[in-house]
């Protein structure tokens, strides 16, 4: 049986007030700490992950690139630096977007409530993904991936929804200065 992996309890601003097993914090819907990771090539599309079959919720379904929790003492950044190296078999510069807090309830009675740092890079390398991972990769435009949750909203995580429809809402619509 492998070591349990740890995620950090936060509240509402990030503050950190506690640590749980992961898979226990999605039992209970315990808000945590989360990173999430978008890729674009120089075209401007996204490197979306096909999570694995064997994943314990939300298998086969669609996500961004990455996705994951620090662990204890790991900032957000270098948290997201590591997940996209052992997702995917990507380095790359990251950049923070932005963060929010979502609720979502999964199959099988699990919940994810994060407080998810959202980062951003561009990376034309080749992904090699670990099959424990991801089941599969692709690239979409952004309009092109809007329209695809809209017709098939069943084959995209909820989280990644929930970051893609922030993304429309806070980044491309708000004007220029």
């Amino acid at each position: 049986m492998g070591v349990a992996e740890l995620v950090v309890l936060v509240d509402e601003h990030d503050n950190e007030t506690g640590i749980m097993e992961k898979q226990q914090a999605h039992i209970t819907g315990s808000l945590h700490r989360a990173v999430s990771v978008f890729i674009f090539n120089s075209r401007n599309e996204l490197l979306l992950q096909q999570r694995a079959a064997a994943k314990y919720h939300s298998a086969l379904q669609w996500t961004n690139t990455c996705c994951s929790h620090p662990r204890p003492g790991e900032s957000a950044p270098d948290a997201a630096h590591r997940r996209l190296r052992e997702e995917m078999g990507l380095f790359c510069n990251l950049q923070k977007a932005f963060t929010f807090v979502y609720h979502a309830d999964l199959e099988n009675g699990l919940i994810e409530h994060e407080y998810d740092h959202v980062f951003t890079g561009t990376s034309d390398a080749m992904p090699v993904p670990d099959e424990d991972e991801a089941a599969g990769w692709k690239y979409m435009t952004m309009d092109d991936l809007k329209e695809s949750i809209a017709l098939s909203p069943q084959s995209y995580t909820p989280w990644f929804k929930l970051c893609i429809d922030k993304w429309y809402n806070e980044l491309l619509n708000t004007p220029k200065k």
